[in-house]
């Protein structure tokens, strides 16, 4: 798999969980003290991020990390 096709999976599984629970951009954004243009740039692929943004992400989606990426 592409780093890029990877982005894009990760990118579309935050926003798919996200969307299930009824979360704005903002406020995850808020639960993870970043910017909604932070969410939006990882949900659209344009940034890679790190393992600690992945994990305040899981954390603030109310998920464990492996399944914020299983089946990645």
């Amino acid at each position: 798999m592409e780093k890029q096709e990877f982005l894009l999976n990760l990118g579309n599984r935050i926003k798919s969980i996200r969307k299930e629970k009824g979360i704005s951009k903002s406020e995850l954004a808020w639960r993870c003290n970043k910017d909604k243009q932070s969410i939006e740039r990882i949900e659209n692929a344009k940034v890679n991020p790190s393992i600690f943004i992945l994990s305040q992400l899981a954390k603030a989606l109310d998920i464990s990390l492996s399944e914020l990426t299983n089946g990645l």
